[in-house]
């Protein structure tokens, strides 16, 4: 019984082991392959030879019978099944041979009750090919919805091509904060329901989209901003002092809200003495005998200005790779950041929003906190 339901399936099939390339070129030319019309019996003989991972089997796969001078290429006796000796991540090494993603989608949707398939316009002309094999194989009719991919501006969202970036250390995986996938950009900085909100915007269409980044990103901001917590600090190599001349004797510790509009952001321990960090942009903006306003301190006017030595302000794809992506700052930042948890979003006073990514552990050892600058909408953005 097992061997007739076989041969029956093969009068539909045929094992071909046409190398790729001259498949591609016949498959296009419309040319008939030399294992068209191969008798059951050997297509059967073959089809254990891939079950069985054999040196043969290996150099073989499954194609439909269909139509070689299709005007639609993808009907032209697409293949069904191929060898892949690879471990599945739930099967492990049990079978040899698996379905083409083609013909295993019209499958797996007809069987598990899908009404409508939403497919991304790319695949269109292989929407006859998806119900060509329901027909054939007499399954339910599933019908397709398209909609049009959605595109980033300067932005590879290929697969493929994204996987060239890991398999070649550009980026750490595909988690890395450059990244454009979901994981990535959710480690830089960005909310799920940010990201939510962005493609309901977009809605479905079939017009091919092109979207900015900024407005991304600008949705992301009106999210944070409301709730994450504040904090302060300067560029390492950009300090200056700034020396209150009544200020404290003795440094003193003043317990202020992360948040002044959100109390739900906790509490910080901030220290008040009479020698503080400034920014050096802020510092050679300012003038002797102007008033400035120091934030929780309140107003001081400049008597003096001194100026130190150091002070002073100093088509192939791969041809578009900018070879620096990643862009590392020291800074010096309130203590209070060494209770940031990983994940958590912050505001820098007068900075931005960052969201650490590797939090301060104590140790003999210790490294400084890692913070991703988390882009707000403002300028032009990309990853990068």
């Amino acid at each position: 019984m097992v061997l007739n339901q076989s041969a029956e399936i093969m009068l539909l099939r045929k094992i071909d082991d046409t190398p790729k390339e001259q498949m591609r070129k016949e498959r296009m030319d419309g040319i008939e392959s030399k294992c068209r019309n191969n008798a059951v019996e050997e297509n059967l003989s073959l089809w254990k030879e891939m079950v069985n991972e054999t040196e043969r089997g290996m150099q073989c796969c499954v194609r439909g019978k269909l139509d070689m001078q299709d005007p639609n290429k993808s009907l032209r006796d697409p293949v069904y099944y191929r060898c892949n000796t690879d471990p599945h991540h739930r099967v492990g090494s049990k079978y040899k041979v698996y379905p083409t993603y083609d013909f295993a989608c019209p499958f797996v949707d007809a069987l598990e009750g899908v009404t409508h398939a939403l497919r991304s316009s790319e695949y269109h002309d292989r929407n006859a090919q998806y119900y060509r094999i329901l027909q054939d194989m007499g399954l339910r009719r599933v019908e397709i919805y398209e909609f049009s991919r959605l595109n980033m501006v300067y932005t590879l969202l290929s697969k493929r091509k994204l996987l060239w970036f890991v398999q070649n250390k550009k980026v750490e995986d595909w988690t890395d904060p450059r990244f454009p996938t979901v994981q990535g950009i959710v480690r830089r900085g960005l909310k799920v329901e940010a990201l939510i909100q962005f493609i309901l915007q977009q809605a479905a269409s079939k017009n091919l989209n092109l979207m900015e980044w900024d407005k991304l990103w600008t949705i992301n901001k009106k999210i944070i901003d409301p709730v994450c917590a504040r904090h302060t600090a300067v560029l390492k190599d950009q300090r200056v002092i700034f020396t209150l001349i009544n200020g404290p004797e003795k440094p003193f510790v003043r317990i202020l809200p992360r948040h002044k509009k959100c109390e739900a952001a906790g509490k910080k321990a901030t220290t008040f003495a009479n020698r503080i960090w400034l920014e050096y942009a802020d510092a050679s903006a300012i003038s002797k005998g102007e008033e400035v306003t120091l934030m929780d301190w309140g107003n001081a006017i400049i008597k003096e200005i001194k100026m130190e030595n150091g002070l002073e302000e100093d088509e192939d794809f791969l041809d578009n790779l900018n070879p620096c992506t990643r862009r590392v700052t020291p800074a010096l930042g309130d203590a209070n950041m060494r209770n940031l948890k990983r994940g958590e979003i912050i505001q820098l006073e007068r900075k931005g929003y960052y969201r650490c990514d590797a939090p301060f552990i104590r140790s003999s050892n210790s490294k400084p906190v890692v913070l991703f600058a988390i882009p707000d909408g403002r300028q032009q953005a990309s990853l990068n």
